[in-house]
């Protein structure tokens, strides 16, 4: 279904999605020190992933997120399905980037979404990329984690703390063409 059904009469709500890749392998950043003193950073090299699905309302300060052990088209249903429930009042265009579950023939679309292509290879347009440099720079900085699991409570918080501001969510994260003008 290409278009919202005539009788559908909930307010849009205009989204972008992406999908954030969060590990265990750090990589040690630029951090102050007083002069004089050189700080120690702690590095890790474990092959250990975790992606955060995320999908954005600026206008609104809407924020929604999953953490999900891969990225496939599973999980991209389980996200959709999340998204549709916990915004059912509201009718849902969704811009996604290019990835192969965005497309598949097996992805299952709820019917109070749909979902727009942004151009290829243009992470540019999309603000979700401004969560991952969020999250990374202030929840994520410098740090080693002894546990996956320790990792998701630490993007947990990050998350939690982000969704609870919705100026802030508005403010880093609401681009241009995805306001809507009456």
């Amino acid at each position: 279904m290409a278009s919202r059904p005539a009788e559908d009469q909930r307010p849009v709500l205009i989204m972008a999605q992406d999908e954030g890749l969060f590990g265990r392998v750090s990589r040690p950043r630029a951090c102050w020190a007083p002069p004089g003193v050189r700080p120690t950073a702690p590095s890790q090299l474990i092959r250990e992933f975790v992606q955060v699905f995320a999908a954005v309302a600026p206008e609104a300060g809407e924020l929604i997120s999953l953490i999900l052990p891969t990225a496939n088209t599973a999980m991209m249903n389980l996200f959709l399905t999340h998204v549709s429930e916990t915004l059912a009042d509201f009718f849902i265009v969704m811009q996604v980037d290019q990835a192969g579950w965005h497309h598949s023939r097996t992805l299952q679309v709820p019917s109070n979404i749909r979902l727009i292509a942004q151009p290829a290879h243009s992470p540019e347009v999309n603000p979700v990329e401004h969560l991952w440099e969020e999250l990374r720079e202030k929840y994520l900085h410098n740090l080693a984690f002894l546990s996956l699991d320790a990792l998701e409570e630490q993007l947990c918080g990050g998350l939690q703390a982000i969704m609870q501001d919705k100026e802030r969510i508005s403010s880093f994260m609401g681009f241009p063409h995805l306001k809507i003008v009456a």
